[in-house]
């Protein structure tokens, strides 16, 4: 074998041992023994009287923020104060530490098909700005936190089909007495 590539199969072995251990540390961020400690997040936790605006109309929903699933996700599970419930949600925000992202599932009473994306974001200051890429164009979710007010609000925004964002949802959130 001749001397240059003895030379280059030693220096890719030496870099694969080099970086393998780097790679198995970045898996060990996430997993069941290192659950999501976010202070940011902890300020949702609680129940919360949201109040939804939707284009042209406006709706009560109550929220309850509880850590789930071995502190790995933050659950928002929205219900419609209407009797019945005309609208229902899980949404679970959690934290991908190996790609350094939130990571979020909003379930709802609309089906698997509006279901199926999860949400990317990263968060900025007081807020945190989600994308979902669906099938039919992004939406937008982004969590913002008044510090002064103590209140939360959730400003959801859509693609249209010219590439404009349009107001989907506006969320207030404030603390139940």
């Amino acid at each position: 074998m001749p001397t240059k590539l003895i030379n280059r199969v030693i220096s890719s072995l030496a870099i694969l041992v080099a970086v393998a251990p780097m790679a198995r540390g970045q898996a060990a961020l996430d997993g069941r023994d290192h659950p999501l400690q976010d202070s940011f997040l902890d300020g949702l936790v609680g129940d919360w009287q949201v109040d939804r605006v939707m284009k042209n109309r406006a709706a009560q929903n109550t929220v309850q923020a509880e850590w789930v699933l071995n502190h790995q996700f933050l659950r928002l599970h929205y219900l419609d104060v209407a009797t019945p419930p005309k609208y229902e949600a899980m949404v679970f925000i959690g934290y991908d530490n190996a790609g350094t992202h939130y990571v979020v599932h909003w379930i709802d009473v609309f089906g698997g098909h509006f279901c199926q994306t999860i949400g990317s974001g990263k968060r900025d200051g007081n807020a945190i700005l989600v994308t979902f890429d669906y099938p039919e164009g992004q939406f937008q979710n982004t969590f913002t936190f008044d510090s002064k007010e103590a209140t939360w609000t959730s400003l959801m925004r859509q693609k249209d089909k010219t590439g404009k964002w349009k107001q989907f949802s506006e969320d207030h959130f404030r603390r139940k007495s």
